[in-house]
This record gives structure tokens, sequence and C-alpha cells, in this order.
């Protein structure tokens, strides 16, 4: 089946109503929200992660509208004042400031770069003011660093890594090299994906590391290092401009598809829709096959998407969908927005996201949303999931035990 195919037929089998149903489920047309809105801070690196982040906004913004048309929440009309931290952690702390200082807003949400995402929860500490992080996915963020205000939403470096692991454990490879971005979501990445394999396979060896500066990498220098070692794998974690670099040096080269290359995010679509015909075949990755996906939750998702946007969602409309689902069904649970109240509400909640039901974990405040795993293929033109199943979240995380071990005490409060 082709895509536009897929397309037709998912629009055609469902109406275009909205996920967020209030009225809609029953009793005739929702009141309209009134009284002070409900606001939500949201902060993230739109002008430096575009091809992630802009649709990652329509997402937010259609069930913005959605919630608002079917009653808002508590009865009240939801808003969301969005600032740019332009990736750096000061921008972020200064908007955060001013979100809740001067805005008044009842919650944070959002942020991409793993350093900013730690920032925020670090101020969300200091001001005792929640923070949802919609995408950061260090391990940090919950663990070492893990405080009572903030909850992740994505699968985090340590719950991706252990998916990929069951996989490149598969793989004959013993010598293995890691690529990654020289900042916090690349150290971790590493960190976990390193400890995860030599547990499952103890014989592996890892003979060479390669750190690029995030959006600086010199693919050249940076795969003659690699080759100098001779891996008989990859592990790359580089995304963004520096996978399209990384890929079109190494198929260049003929390093791809020579030596395997097990790969963190490059499934995901908003990477693929750059790669386009030079997407590296058999690649182990994670990522979002948004055209084969057919649960009733990503078809419902879908949908609505498409006809408001004329577009197909990326992975970030998943990510910004799936936040304010979460907002509003803990929310909802609370019949608050304090923000003692909404942590309870959010320990242990079940909410829906276009992945399909998740939780947020009591114990450490990670979600249970899993992600893709499958192979990259080139077909028609571009570089697609093939191969893939899709890893539940909860079926990646560390035992209680482990949990306290890494998150601090007054954390677990």
């Amino acid at each position: 089946m082709t895509m536009s195919m897929r397309r037709r037929q998912m629009l055609a089998a469902l109406g275009a109503g909205p996920v967020f149903a209030g009225a809609a489920q029953g009793q005739g047309k929702a009141p309209a929200p009134s009284g002070r809105p409900i606001r939500i801070g949201e902060i993230n690196s739109y002008s430096t992660i575009p091809q992630f982040l802009v649709p990652y906004r329509k997402a937010w913004e259609l069930a913005t509208e959605e919630i608002n048309a079917a009653g808002g929440l508590l009865g009240r009309p939801v808003e969301v004042i969005a600032r740019d931290d332009a990736g750096r952690p000061d921008d972020a702390i200064r908007h955060a400031t001013e979100l809740v200082t001067s805005e008044r807003v009842d919650l944070l949400a959002g942020t991409f770069l793993s350093n900013v995402g730690l920032a925020v929860a670090d101020y969300a500490l200091r001001s005792k003011v929640l923070f949802l992080a919609s995408e950061p996915l260090t391990d940090a963020l919950v663990w070492e660093k893990g405080n009572r205000y903030t909850f992740r939403l994505r699968a985090s470096t340590f719950m991706q890594s252990a998916m990929l692991v069951q996989e490149a454990a598969k793989l004959p490879a013993r010598r293995w090299v890691t690529i990654a971005p020289n900042y916090e979501y690349g150290q971790s990445a590493v960190a976990s994906f390193k400890a995860l394999l030599k547990a499952a396979k103890p014989d592996v060896e890892f003979v060479g590391e390669q750190w690029p500066a995030l959006n600086k990498i010199e693919a050249a220098s940076t795969l003659q290092a690699v080759l100098a070692a001779r891996p008989e794998a990859i592990f790359n974690v580089t995304f963004g401009g520096d996978l399209a670099r990384l890929v079109r040096e190494g198929n260049l080269r003929g390093v791809f598809p020579r030596i395997p290359v097990v790969s963190l995010l490059s499934g995901e679509p908003e990477y693929l829709d750059v790669l386009k015909e030079e997407t590296p075949a058999n690649w182990i990755v994670t990522g979002y096959p948004w055209d084969q996906v057919d649960t009733p939750e990503h078809a419902k998702f879908f949908n609505a998407y498409f006809k408001k946007h004329r577009d197909y969602p990326r992975l970030g409309s998943v990510v910004g969908y799936g936040m304010m689902q979460a907002i509003a069904a803990a929310i909802a649970k609370a019949k608050s927005v304090e923000t003692e109240k909404l942590i309870a509400a959010l320990r242990g909640l079940q909410f829906s996201t276009p992945f399909g039901p998740t939780v947020f974990r009591a114990i450490d405040h990670q979600s249970t949303m899993g992600a893709f795993v499958g192979k990259l293929a080139l077909k028609d033109g571009r570089g697609q999931m093939v191969d893939f199943r899709y890893a539940d979240g909860a079926k990646y995380l560390p035992t209680d035990a482990e949990v306290r071990r890494r998150r601090p005490a007054e954390a677990m409060k």
C-alpha cells in the first residue's frame, strides 16, 4: 500500500471530529469555557530545531483548540504562552522566570535539548512550579537530577537504548564505536547503550568514541577516526544536520552499509525527510513510521492533524499532542491547577497519546510512552522504517530498586 493510498483510507475511515471529546461524548454542544484561562508556559528551541518543533507546535495548538472546543478544563479556557529558548539554558531560565512571575502561568512545559531541560527542571525545583518536560531525553532528568516537580513524557535515552540493545545484541559484531554529540543527551545515550549492551553481551568492547560538537560535526574527520578503530558496528546518536552530514560522508566513503549501524532517533520522519534518497539501508533505529501505524488512537490523531494542516505528522507532532493530552488528564483528575494537587494527580496518571495508553510512573515521574524500533529502507526515493515493532516503554524501565539508587531521596517525597 502506498503512503497516499493509506492516507486517503485513514481520512475516509474516520470523521474529522476532535480527539478531545467533551460534549461530543453524548450531551450536545459543550458550554463555552469562561473565566480566567488556565495558562501553560511552553519553552522550546523553535528557532534552533525547526524540523521537529514546527510540527510539535502545530500539534499542541491543535490539541488546545480541541480542548477549548470541548468546554476547556474545569470550565475554563486553556491558553499556551510559548517562548523560544534558542537552544540556550540561560534563555530558557529567563523565559521561565518571566512566565511564572509576570505571565502567572499555572505550570511550565516543553524543552527539547537535554541541557535546557535540566536547567528548567532545576528552576522548577527552586521555584516550586510544575514542569512537564515533553522532549529532553537525558536519564538524569528523572533519575540523578530528578525532582518532585518535574515529569517527562518521552522515552528516555535509557529506554530507547534498551530497545535498540535488543536488536544490537543479535549482531555478530564485537568491536563497537560510538558517535554522539558532546552534550548531556549524547553522553547519557552512550553511557546507557554501553552499559546495557555489555550486560546483554559481555564479550563486546568499545574501541572508540567520537564526540562532535552539536551542529558542528566534521563528518570526514569523524569517520576517518571511526575507521581507524576498525569497528564491526557503530552506535550513532547524531541527529538533524549532523546526521545528514554524517550519512552523506559515510555513503561517499562506502562506510554505509558496509558497517552495521544502530542509531537513536534516525527513523523519525523529521530526519528522513532531510535524508531522502541518501537514507542508508538496514540501519537499526528508533523512529516513527507515521504512514504504517494503524491503531485507533493514531488513526484518530492522524485524521485530525491532517485535516487541519494538510500534512502528515512528524514525531514532534506526536510529542506536542501527547503533552497536551497529559496536561488535560492531570488537570481533570486533580480538579485544580494547584501545583501539589497536580503532582499528586500526575503520579500514576493514566492518559492517552497517539501511541496509545500511557502512565506516569509514581516512583520517578517517567512516562511509559514507547517508541517504534525497526530498520531503514529506501522506497520510492525516500527513507522509511520497515520490519518495525512498537516497544512499550513500560518494558524498558529499570526496577524500582535501581530508581531508588539513582534518584535523590527528596525527589521521592
